[in-house]
């Protein structure tokens, strides 16, 4: 594994509960000290504190390995890892975007994933560092937001 400190992972309004249990063992494997889920992200427990199974199915336990926490506004999360050192990588579409095997890690990262059609809204992607993006060659204009994750944190920080 590369030599980088802290490596976390914002997942901020993702639908999809398989989405996020996928994240969360692609997260594991990757070696993420944490996931933040923000906006309307399910979280691993539901709102009367007991395990959500839908989302248990696809993380396979990864959800009981790697600490996450909920925050429900972005932004302010977003401020208070700047001023920890973390430097913000979204992941995204955007004619401000660069090639994502072009972008250098720092001790300290924070990679946001977006909700699956709509993306990182652009208040969001002001407040980033850099904004990265994976090359598409084919018709489709994008990737599952779960296999865009694997993309990103695998080729930054595992391989």
């Amino acid at each position: 594994m590369k030599n980088i400190k802290e490596n976390i992972l914002i997942l901020h309004d993702i639908r999809s509960v398989t989405n996020v249990g996928a994240m969360f063992r692609t997260a594991d494997a990757a070696g993420i000290a944490k996931i933040y889920l923000t906006g309307y992200t399910p979280t691993p427990l539901d709102r009367f504190g007991k395990i959500r199974r839908d989302l248990a199915k696809s993380a396979l336990g990864a959800e009981e390995f790697v600490p996450w926490e909920f925050k429900k506004n972005v932004l302010s999360l977003i401020i208070n890892l700047k001023t920890s050192g973390f430097q913000i990588i979204a992941v995204e579409q955007d004619t401000k975007a660069v090639d994502y095997k072009k972008i250098k890690l720092r001790e300290k990262n924070a990679f946001i994933m977006g909700a699956e059609v709509e993306g990182i809204p652009k208040n969001i992607l002001k407040k980033c560092d850099i904004i990265a993006e994976i090359p598409m060659r084919g018709k489709k204009e994008s990737l599952n937001v779960s296999v865009a994750c694997g993309i990103i944190l695998f080729q930054k920080i595992v391989i």
